[in-house]
């Protein structure tokens, strides 16, 4: 494990949130970053489906570490705004947020992401969220 991967890490595990929704850090590097969700009866709406606040979560979150990898050491970064598209039900065994920096400026990073549905163990995915963000450097952290 790298540096730049130790640092979203030890972020990434200190959130409560990711730990009660059971998601775990799967790839970090420049400008991306990927989260995984296993599909629990818990993280479910109504109707049986993974509810939006779950798919929103984990996709926020690999969109703000994807913007943490660009981000100066000492600096943490929090969420300005961020729009969500939910383009089908979340439906799947596991879901795989992708956050990837499409801009880092001194302040602001602009950050887009995508939450993949996966029904097996294969490649096959099915796109069920999209997002863009932007992300604030802040002071803090290590």
């Amino acid at each position: 494990m790298n540096d730049l991967h130790q640092r979203i890490a030890a972020s990434f595990n200190a959130q409560g949130l990711m730990t009660t929704l059971g998601a775990r850090l799967v790839l970090v590097q420049d400008g991306e970053v990927h989260i995984e969700l296993p599909f629990s009866r818990h993280l479910t709406q109504q109707q049986g489906f993974v509810h939006a606040g779950a798919i929103t979560s984990i996709v926020d979150n690999a969109c703000g570490y994807a913007a943490l990898t660009k981000s100066l050491p000492g600096c943490e970064v929090v969420t300005a705004e961020f729009k969500t598209n939910f383009m089908r039900p979340a439906v799947g065994e596991r879901f795989l947020a992708v956050g990837r920096v499409q801009n880092a400026g001194r302040m602001l990073t602009v950050c887009t992401g995508e939450v993949r549905a996966f029904a097996g163990a294969g490649p096959d995915y099915k796109v069920v969220a999209l997002m863009q963000a932007t992300m604030v450097s802040v002071p803090g952290g290590a």
